[in-house]
C-alpha cells in the first residue's frame, strides 16, 4: 500500500514468510464432526437447553417451509471446533439462507479447505516472529484484490477462488506464481466453497489490523475494505427479507455479529422493511443473567449478543429470543440432529 503522509510507515516488503505446510496446527480433518457420526457425539447439556434447542430446530424448519430467511452469523470457533461439515450439510439441505462471519471465520475455513488443518499453535510461532506468517495467506489477499477489481464481496471472492479455475489464475497472477500452486486439497469442507457452489450468500465483516492477512506484503486495505463493504450491503439486503418473519442465529460472536445485525436492521427499517415476528438465538458458553443487561456495573452489560440478540431485538420486532448456553461441540450437533430428524 502506498502512503504519502507525514508519519513513518512499516514496509511489509521486508516480511519473511514460510510455507504453511511447515506450520504446527491444533485442528486436523479428523477433528471435524461428520454428519454420519453425529449420533456418536456425547451430549452433556441440561434438559432445559435441550428443550430450547428442540424448539429452535422446529422454528428453523417451519421458517424454511414457509420461505422465510434463516440467517447464521458465526465467530471463528465454530470452524475451529470442527463443526463445518454439519453446517455445510444444513446449507445443502436449504436450512440457512445466508452465512456470515468475521475475518477469522473466513481464514480458518480457508485453511481447512487448503490443507485440511487450521488453528495455528500461537505460542510456538509468536516467539519466533512467525505467527500468521505463512505465505499462503496471500492467496486471500490476492483474491480480494481480484474481487475488488470485479466489485465482488469478500466471501464471494474467497469462495470463487476455490471454485473457479479462471479466477484462481488471476489470483496467482497477482502473486506472480503458477496457478497450479494454489491447490485446495479439501475444498469440500470449506463453508465458503459450499456457499459459492450452492449460490448462498456468505458475507465476511472485517476490521483492518485484526487478521493475519494484514501482516503480508500483498495486503491491500482498499481491497479488503471494499469487498467487506459490499458484503455488508449484501447482508443488509437479506435483512430486508425479514419483514414477514424469519430467524437470526448468532454463534459465538459477542460483538461483531450483533452489531452488524443492528446496523443492517436499522437500515432496513429506515427504508420500509422493518423486521417482524423475528426469532433469535444466541449460542455461547457464558451464563446469562437477564437482569444484568441494563446494569453497567455488571459483566453482562458489555456483551452485545446477550443484550441485543437475546433480548432487545426480539422485543423490538415482536418475536422471541433463545439463549443456548453450552459448549458448541455439543449444542450444535444436538441442533443438527434435531433439524435433520424433522426433515426425515
Amino acid at each position: 500500500m502506498e502512503y504519502s503522509g507525514r508519519y513513518g510507515i512499516f514496509n511489509p516488503e521486508i516480511i519473511n514468510t514460510y510455507p504453511v505446510s511447515e506450520r504446527t496446527n491444533k485442528v486436523k480433518l479428523s477433528d471435524l464432526i461428520k454428519p454420519a457420526e453425529v449420533d456418536n457425539v456425547e451430549i452433556n447439556i441440561s434438559d432445559e437447553i435441550k428443550e430450547r434447542i428442540t424448539m429452535l430446530a422446529q422454528e428453523i424448519v417451519n421458517a424454511r417451509n414457509n420461505g422465510l430467511p434463516v440467517i447464521l452469523f458465526t465467530g471463528a470457533h465454530l470452524v475451529k471446533n470442527g463443526l463445518s461439515l454439519l453446517i455445510g450439510d444444513l446449507m445443502k439441505k436449504g436450512m440457512f439462507t445466508m452465512l456470515s462471519g468475521n475475518g477469522a471465520t473466513s481464514i480458518h475455513d480457508f485453511e481447512l479447505g487448503l490443507i485440511g488443518e487450521t488453528s495455528e499453535y500461537v505460542p510456538q510461532a509468536l516467539e519466533k516472529g512467525q505467527f500468521g506468517m505463512a505465505f499462503e495467506f496471500n492467496y486471500i489477499n490476492a483474491a480480494l484484490i481480484v474481487g475488488n477489481k470485479y466489485k465482488l464481496g469478500y466471501g464471494e471472492s474467497v469462495g470463487r477462488m476455490m471454485h473457479d479455475e479462471e479466477f484462481r489464475a488471476e489470483v496467482a497472477d497477482v502473486l506472480g506464481i503458477e496457478s497450479s500452486k494454489i491447490y485446495f486439497q479439501h475444498k469440500e469442507v470449506s463453508l465458503q466453497y459450499v456457499c459459492y457452489q450452492e449460490k448462498i450468500p456468505v458475507t465476511i465483516h472485517v476490521g483492518i489490523g485484526t487478521d493475519v492477512l494484514d501482516q503480508h506484503r500483498f495486503f491491500d486495505g482498499c481491497a479488503k475494505g471494499g469487498c467487506s463493504g459490499r458484503d455488508f450491503l449484501i447482508y443488509t439486503n437479506e435483512i430486508t427479507k425479514l419483514k414477514k418473519g424469519g430467524i437470526i442465529l448468532n454463534i459465538g460472536s459477542a460483538v461483531t455479529g450483533p452489531e452488524v445485525f443492528l446496523k443492517a436492521a436499522s437500515m432496513a427499517g429506515n427504508t420500509g422493511f422493518v423486521p417482524d415476528k423475528l426469532i433469535t438465538a444466541d449460542f455461547d458458553i457464558r451464563p446469562f443473567h437477564p437482569e444484568h443487561i441494563r446494569n453497567d456495573n455488571t459483566v453482562g452489560y458489555y456483551f452485545r449478543d446477550q443484550k441485543s440478540i437475546v433480548t432487545r431485538v426480539p422485543e423490538a420486532y415482536n418475536g422471541k429470543g433463545f439463549y443456548i448456553e453450552g459448549n458448541q461441540k455439543q449444542t450444535i450437533p444436538f441442533l443438527y440432529k434435531k433439524i435433520t430428524d424433522l426433515l426425515k
